[in-house]
C-alpha cells in the first residue's frame, strides 16, 4: 500500500462543522518537562477531573512505553490525532507506511517538519486509504475524540482491512467508560487566569469496558498489556 498523488492532502474544514479541541495552544507551547517551570497546559473535564497534558511527550522521540505499540505495527498503519507526529515518524524510519491525521493544524504543520505524512483532516471525514490499512492508531488517551468510543472505533473499523487492529491507550481499572465534555486551560504567559479552549465532547475508557465497547464497534479485543504505568488493547477487525 502507498499514499498515492492522487489522494486528496488538505480538504478544507468547515468551521460549522468542524470540532473546536482547543490543543493548539499546548502544541504550540515550547516542550518542557514532565515538572515543567513554565507554562502548564491541563484537560478539564465536567467532571471536575483535571488532568495535565503531557506536551514534553508529544514533542519528543517516543518514548520507551510505546514501543510495545509500534512494534506490533507491521503494516501501513494511520494514527489517528497524531500530534505532532512522533509515533508516525518512528513507523516511517522502520520503513512502514505511515499517514497522520489531526484536526489541529498546528499538529499537522510540527508533523510535517519531522517529515511525517501528515493530512489536516476530521477522521469522520474521507480519508486515503479507506478499508486498506493495517493499523490504527488511538494513542494518549484520542479515543476520546468526539465523546463516543463505539463510534469512534466503529470508525476506525472502516478504515481497516480484514483483520486489521486498532491499537488503543486505555485507562487504568476503574475508570469504567465516561462521556461528557471537556476543554484545554493553558498559562499564557503575561496572561491573568490561563487560557480556556472551547468545550468538546470527550470519552475516558478504562480497561474493564474496552471488551463492551469494542463489542459494540464489531471489534473483538484481541489482547491488553501494559507497558510501564500505562495500559493498551489491541483490537481486530473480523
Amino acid at each position: 500500500m502507498s499514499i498515492r498523488s492522487t489522494d486528496p492532502v488538505d480538504l478544507p474544514v468547515d468551521p460549522a462543522q468542524r470540532r473546536p479541541d482547543g490543543f493548539d495552544v499546548p502544541l504550540g507551547a515550547a516542550p518542557a518537562g514532565p515538572d515543567p517551570v513554565g507554562p502548564g497546559h491541563w484537560l478539564v473535564q465536567t467532571d471536575g477531573q483535571v488532568a495535565p497534558l503531557p506536551v514534553w511527550r508529544w514533542h519528543g522521540a517516543p518514548e520507551p512505553a510505546v514501543e510495545p505499540v509500534v512494534s506490533r505495527c507491521t503494516g501501513p498503519t494511520i494514527d489517528l490525532g497524531c500530534g505532532p507526529g512522533r509515533l508516525a515518524a518512528a513507523l516511517a524510519r522502520r520503513g512502514a507506511v505511515a499517514l497522520g491525521v489531526d484536526i489541529s493544524a498546528e499538529a499537522v504543520r510540527l508533523a510535517r517538519l519531522r517529515g511525517v505524512s501528515a493530512l489536516r483532516r476530521d477522521l469522520f471525514d474521507p480519508l486515503p486509504g479507506e478499508g486498506r490499512w493495517a493499523h490504527a492508531l488511538l494513542i494518549d488517551g484520542n479515543i476520546g475524540i468526539g465523546g463516543d468510543p463505539v463510534r469512534l472505533l466503529r470508525r476506525c473499523g472502516a478504515l481497516l482491512r480484514a483483520g486489521g487492529t486498532v491499537l488503543v491507550e486505555l485507562d487504568p481499572p476503574g475508570t469504567g467508560l465516561w462521556r461528557g465534555q471537556a476543554h484545554v486551560a493553558s498559562d499564557v504567559p503575561g496572561q491573568d487566569g490561563p487560557h480556556t479552549g472551547p468545550v468538546f465532547h470527550w470519552a475516558r475508557l478504562g480497561v474493564e469496558a474496552v471488551d463492551a465497547v469494542a463489542a459494540g464497534a464489531g471489534l473483538r479485543v484481541v489482547e491488553t498489556f501494559r507497558s510501564g504505568s500505562r495500559r493498551f488493547a489491541e483490537l481486530v477487525r473480523g
